[in-house]
């Protein structure tokens, strides 16, 4: 099968690459490099069956030829920075929505009819059922990340009716793992790095979240690509489980083996957009076999590992 994966060059990008790669497929990665790693790609580069596009999905002419002749999209590039998304309004239209639409018209114009696209279990915004199901009521939304992935949905679901796309949708929850390089992890080992005397933690603490390693996370969009079948299919990627956000503080404080003094900021949320609850219903793709190998704790843990032994990964964003 010949891939091309957009956002190639980060976290989630970057892990599928090597698994794509390893399982004998061609890959073109697409990657403008605004927060992504080339040194993520390198084994991928020593390959082949790889072949690196350096392009802007704002920018049409780039994002055509690279989608050419490709059995499937895998549309991974956006800007997922949640919590300062009312900073900047504008940028979660241009780099979830619109860059959406040109991937969609880059394949309807290079007769590529399969996107696989990574949405978010924000979405779902305040949820009132939990756990959440794919077929849930949406809510008010409660961020502009949110609301851009539910456009970029609706887009795929339009191709999907008006020209014969394939549209397999994943709703994340918090994702973690190798290559992490942003999230709760990464500012918490981050900060204790500097001073394992104090941590500063937004919320009141008590904000239920869900997680998911990210080796898991790639098995479950592999299990979907290759065994769904729908014309337009939507899949909540989480575990089982939640956790409160000082429980993770305190496996990331053990695993770092520091007790330091905790400053709450208050309030049940951290910030603008941040739910307090998040917790997916995940029958939908488990009926296709898959299944996570990772609890939460495990995943956090792993990750702290992870950016230990990386420490040129926690310097590397200001």
């Amino acid at each position: 099968m010949r891939v091309v994966v957009t956002g190639a060059a980060g976290f989630i990008g970057s892990n599928l690459v090597d698994h794509l790669l390893a399982s004998g497929h061609e890959v073109t990665g697409f990657d403008n490099f605004s927060t992504g790693q080339e040194s993520f790609l390198a084994a991928a580069q020593a390959q082949a069956r790889f072949r690196l596009v350096r392009g802007d999905l704002l920018d049409p002419a780039a994002i055509g030829p690279a989608v050419q002749g490709a059995d499937l999209v895998v549309h991974l590039a956006a800007n997922a920075d949640v919590r300062f998304g009312t900073d900047h309004p504008r940028r979660d239209l241009e780099q979830n929505v619109i860059a959406t639409h040109n991937v969609l018209e880059a394949m309807r114009e290079g007769g590529v009819k399969h996107i696989a696209f990574s949405s978010t279990g924000s979405v779902y915004g305040e949820a009132t059922v939990f756990p959440t199901p794919e077929d849930a009521t949406f809510p008010v939304q409660t961020s502009l990340y949110g609301a851009s992935k539910i456009a970029a949905e609706g887009l795929i679901s339009a191709y999907c009716e008006g020209f014969g796309f394939r549209g397999t949708v994943f709703r994340f929850v918090s994702i973690l793992g190798h290559r992490y390089t942003h999230g709760h992890v990464f500012d918490f080992c981050k900060s204790l790095r500097h001073d394992p005397t104090r941590l500063r933690v937004l919320g009141n603490g008590r904000q239920r979240k869900s997680y998911l390693d990210v080796s898991d996370c790639i098995a479950a969009i592999m299990t979907a690509i290759e065994k769904g079948d729908e014309k337009y299919a939507v899949y909540n990627l989480g575990t089982d489980e939640y956790c409160e956000v000082r429980d993770s503080v305190g496996w990331i404080c053990a695993r770092l083996g520091v007790t330091p003094a905790l400053d709450y900021t208050g309030g049940d949320r951290g910030w603008i957009g941040d739910n307090p609850f998040i917790f997916l219903a995940t029958a939908r793709i488990r009926a296709l076999g898959w299944t996570p190998r990772f609890s939460i704790r495990q995943g956090v843990e792993r990750t702290v590992d992870y950016l230990m032994a990386n420490p040129d990964i926690l310097e590397a964003r200001a």
